[in-house]
Parts: C-alpha cells; sequence; structure tokens
C-alpha cells in the first residue's frame, strides 16, 4: 500500500489584488493552519502578503 502524502502542494494568493501567484508545498502535520508569506506579487509590483487559498 503507498504510504499516506504528509506535504500537499498549496496555491498562495495575494491579499490586495487577490490574484494567485505562487504554488508551494506544506507540511500538513507540523502546520494545520493557513500558510502565510510575504512575497512578490508582479501585478502589484511590491511584496504583500500572500495566504494560502482552498
Amino acid at each position: 500500500m503507498a504510504k499516506k502524502e504528509v506535504r500537499v502542494r498549496v496555491v498562495l494568493a495575494c491579499t490586495e489584488c487577490k490574484r494567485r501567484n505562487y504554488n508551494t508545498q506544506k507540511n500538513k502535520q507540523h502546520t494545520s493552519e493557513r500558510l502565510e508569506l510575504k512575497k512578490y506579487c508582479r501585478f502589484c509590483r511590491c511584496h504583500r502578503s500572500h495566504r494560502e487559498t482552498r
């Protein structure tokens, strides 16, 4: 049987313009809440907070 996947793919969206800019992975066992990172948004042309979408 295959092992259960611990790391899952998540999509990050800008909190200002709501565009989905980044794809990343996270470990669901260690971080169960939504991921939030400061990344560069090419549409806003500055660094903004990006939050995980569902």
